[in-house]
């Protein structure tokens, strides 16, 4: 499967992309299984780099990721300029995707190029066997490492574009909504809401570190015990602390400095130590009743996370066990979608994700 993935982004890669050389060929390798590695180890530079050849490059509306392999994407700076995205959010992803050990993925490097290599003598590659061959021996005499586009492909496809991890694709609808707020006082406030496992986490995890923004976790609002009646679990939402919220975060989301709020621990079932807010352009809000209506409109862009319902219970499955995933079914599941069905959440939402 996994030679097989990789062959159909390198024949897509070719059709894009009909200057790939056999120098090309052995690049798209290296970044398939590397990633961006060997162009971080000078963060400032790095920075500066990216931001002058973004400069420079004129928008154009074209793929803004182009998939090289499971791991990784290439990001065209044409694209993203199209879409008027910032260019340091993506100098965040940029960077936050070079973390793969050389040690670690060498072998897989080698993999892609006996694939390249079977592509070839199928005669489907810009670029013929005896050519590849050549070139791949020539340049493995003298170890693995990272080489330039060659000129041809330079001349006639003009790269530009900087190699990120393909989770980061995931957040481009949610990028494009942000660019469209209106400009207006910071900081600006994102609410992540949706269904148990539709990974709504992970997404404000990834979002967070492209806008350098904390992140509020409605788990830390957890129901104390004390307050767990059979008429409060009755009301939509009802499992949440919502008073706490209201009057430990709210008052303070929209003003521009730090703040804390305690943090409730559903291990131990007791509060825990405080979370510490710091002052940013962006807050994030995430996590199921984090757009309960009894927060009012606080928020400037709300995103609603989706999943099927098979796919739900094999995540719960793996994420909690077999016998949380049964307490899910039996208990949260049906409380979470009594809310969403009642305060019409998903329909509400500026960007679904699925």
């Amino acid at each position: 499967m996994k030679h097989a993935t990789f062959a159909s982004y390198l024949k897509r890669q070719a059709l894009l992309h009909p200057s790939m050389t056999a120098q090309d060929g052995v690049k798209l390798c290296f970044q398939a299984a590397f990633g961006a590695e060997h162009l971080l180890t000078d963060l400032a530079q790095a920075r500066t780099a990216l931001l002058a050849e973004f400069e420079q490059t004129a928008p154009r509306r074209i793929e803004v990721f182009e998939p090289i392999s499971p791991a990784y994407s290439r990001c065209n700076l044409a694209a993203w300029k199209d879409w008027q995205l910032p260019p340091e959010w993506l100098y965040q992803i940029f960077q936050h995707s070079a973390t793969e050990k050389r040690e670690k993925v060498e072998p897989l490097f080698m993999e892609y190029l006996q694939i390249v290599t079977a592509c070839a003598e199928q005669g489907i590659l810009p670029f013929n066997s005896v050519a590849w061959r050549s070139y791949m021996d020539n340049y493995l005499a003298d170890g693995v490492r990272p080489v330039h586009h060659s000129e041809a492909y330079r001349l006639r496809e003009e790269p530009a574009y900087r190699i990120v991890k393909r989770e980061y694709e995931r957040l481009l609808p949610v990028l494009q909504r942000l660019v469209a707020i209106p400009k207006q006082a910071e900081p600006k406030i994102i609410a992540i809401d949706g269904r148990a496992a539709a990974g709504k986490t992970t997404l404000a995890t990834l979002l967070s570190r492209v806008l350098e923004a904390d992140v509020i976790r409605m788990d830390d609002f957890f129901l104390p015990t004390e307050l767990r009646t059979e008429e409060r679990l009755a009301q939509s939402g009802g499992n949440i602390h919502y008073e706490r919220f209201c009057s430990e975060v709210l008052p303070h989301l929209k003003e521009n400095e730090s703040f804390s709020y305690r943090r409730f621990d559903c291990g131990t079932m007791d509060y825990a130590e405080s979370r510490l807010i710091q002052s940013s352009s962006w807050r994030i809000v995430e996590g199921s009743y984090s757009c309960h209506p009894v927060f009012g409109d606080y928020m400037d862009c709300r995103v609603f996370c989706d999943v099927f319902a098979d796919e739900q219970m094999q995540r719960i499955i793996k994420r909690n066990g077999p016998e949380m995933a049964e307490v899910f079914a039996v208990q949260w599941i049906p409380m979470e979608e009594q809310y969403l069905k009642a305060e019409r959440i998903k329909e509400q939402a500026d960007v679904i994700i699925i």
